[in-house]
């Protein structure tokens, strides 16, 4: 991808150093100079002088068989990214739809080690309905948005690989007797597992055919939030 020194307002060495980052993909970790001059279209002489100033402050790394990687500098840029995430904005519109159009609580969960977060909440319009507190943390095996972080974070049996098999998961009482839910995954930039979309209620209004009428709505929301947080439209 070439520039032009006056591109619309914008610095030509700082759009190049970008093109040079964004050539690092989950499935190329690791490039060549060759392949990094290929991709970007810049000179071997101009790519090697970006990399090397990107190295100089951590954003990639050369490793010992002279390919590039990634840095750590990366790395704490995506951990700031995530701490200072705005839910409000992203999450938050399409869950209340989500709410709306199925009469039951919809929530985000995000996977910390071994267990899942609640980022994000909008409670359901019934009286009777399954509360939960944003923030709080609940155990991955159990329930149908641990199952989902499991299964698509590589979690290895039979039933992880039928939940990536059907892309979904419902519990019914697993986690609690009265509580049931349908979860799915959502994705960020390369199609990475940023988290776990759910509806969730009573088990007395949500049994398992209830829960599957209400898929295609969950899968359609999930799509839009994983292209909000950077996914591809195909993810």
């Amino acid at each position: 991808m070439k520039h032009d020194d006056d591109n619309k307002g914008g610095v030509a060495a700082v759009e190049r150093a970008l093109d040079v980052l964004d050539c690092f993909q989950v499935s190329h970790p690791a490039l060549k100079l060759s392949e990094l001059s290929l991709r970007t279209g810049l000179h071997k002489t101009t790519a090697l002088r970006l990399v090397r100033t990107l190295e100089s402050a951590g954003y990639v790394v050369r490793r010992p068989d002279g390919r590039w990687r990634l840095g750590p500098s990366v790395a704490r840029l995506g951990a700031r990214y995530t701490a200072t995430f705005d839910s409000e904005l992203t999450l938050l519109p399409p869950l209340q739809e989500l709410s709306r159009t199925s009469g039951e609580s919809a929530s985000v969960f995000v996977r910390e080690g071994d267990i899942r977060i609640c980022i994000a909440r909008v409670e359901g319009p019934s009286p009777i309905r399954h509360a939960q507190r944003v923030g709080r943390a609940l155990p991955l095996h159990l329930g149908a948005p641990g199952k989902v972080l499991l299964a698509f974070s590589g979690e290895r049996g039979e039933v992880f690989d039928e939940i990536r098999a059907a892309g979904f998961c419902i519990s019914i009482g697993e986690r609690h007797p009265e509580i049931s839910s349908i979860s799915v995954p959502v994705y960020g930039e390369n199609r990475t597992l940023f988290g776990a979309l759910s509806i969730s209620g009573p088990t007395s209004r949500l049994n398992r055919r209830k829960l599957l009428g209400l898929k295609l709505d969950v899968l359609g929301v999930a799509a839009d939030l994983s292209i909000s947080l950077g996914g591809d439209q195909d993810d």
